[in-house]
């Protein structure tokens, strides 16, 4: 009868070890889906954040070029200025002089300064 018991006892064991077997296989497979959801949440998130950076970084790129535009475009208007205040100064000069030698006598630049400047608004 000894046998009979000990071979009872064992059974039961078994039994008693395959269902903790079986709830530890769940547990598992609860804590595996916990996880799989977590790790989807994150990455869900990290490409939030990704998409967030690159069109953050679409925009600086955009204003920057912006930027750069307006100051060529300034510096050129600056130039074209310069270059037309240039151009004025040489045609009043060569006004000067044409008049010089229409009238034959010399033409002194610093008695005439407010009639060259206005000749050089006038162009």
């Amino acid at each position: 009868m000894n046998v009979l018991k000990k071979i009872a006892h064992g059974l039961k064991a078994a039994e008693h070890a395959h269902i903790e077997l079986t709830n530890a296989h769940k547990h598992v497979e609860v804590e595996l889906a916990k996880n799989r959801s977590e790790a989807a949440i994150r990455l869900a998130e990290a490409e939030r954040r990704a998409t967030s950076i690159i069109e953050e970084a679409k925009n600086k790129a955009a204003e920057e070029a912006n930027k750069i535009i307006a100051a060529a475009h300034a510096e050129s208007e600056q130039a074209m200025l310069k270059s037309k205040e240039l151009l004025r100064d040489h045609v009043a000069v060569l006004a000067v002089k044409g008049a010089e030698q229409i009238l034959r006598k010399e033409v002194n630049a610093s008695v005439h300064a407010d009639l060259l400047s206005r000749l050089k608004t006038e162009l």
